[in-house]
């Protein structure tokens, strides 16, 4: 049995059974986030640490069901959340990046050629319509019917810097949703 240098073992013992602080635990998943926008190739978006959590958190299962249309968007994000229909449509194009997981959503796959690169092309596949291989989602068609998101996703298709301007917009908000003021000289 090969032995761990004695800097390793005392890490490792330092860290079994260590909690995160309550901050790093919300703020983590959220700076790396937007760590991942921006080395893919996406917008800088901002990220303002030392938020303190709003008395009340917002509800669970904010998430929208992918087998819904425009209503049901708007449901989740404009009126539970307080996003526009800019940001919902700017939002979407997040699925630039990643993919889907069966045993996770119920769908399988990725909505782009290449889901490791931050671009418009999320809004170019669903102009140029289905395609083998490519996930489309009832909430991805719905961009496309509904008349107040159809001209956002055109717009995004023919203008990445617009995009990357009001994705990362939408995203500071989306972010900062259940938090109150930064707490001065906080992080």
């Amino acid at each position: 049995r090969q032995r761990r240098p004695r800097h390793r073992r005392q890490a490792a013992r330092a860290h079994q059974g260590a909690v995160p602080h309550p901050l790093l635990r919300r703020l983590l998943p959220e700076l790396a986030g937007v760590v991942a926008v921006e080395v893919t190739g996406g917008p800088e978006v901002p990220f303002h640490p030392g938020r303190q959590d709003k008395p009340e958190p917002p509800p669970e299962g904010r998430l929208p069901d992918a087998t819904q249309g425009s209503d049901h968007l708007r449901q989740v994000f404009s009126t539970q959340m307080g996003l526009s229909d800019q940001d919902i449509v700017a939002l979407s194009g997040g699925h630039t990046l990643g993919r889907c997981h069966k045993e996770r959503s119920g769908f399988e796959g990725a909505w782009t050629a290449n889901p490791l690169i931050f671009d418009n092309s999320y809004f170019t596949e669903l102009l140029s319509g289905e395609k083998e291989g490519l996930l489309q989602l009832p909430t991805d068609k719905t961009l496309l019917t509904d008349p107040a998101f159809r001209p956002l996703v055109d717009k995004y298709a023919a203008d990445e810097d617009a995009f990357f301007a009001d994705y990362a917009e939408a995203h500071l908000k989306l972010s900062e949703l259940g938090f109150g003021e930064a707490v001065e000289g906080c992080c």
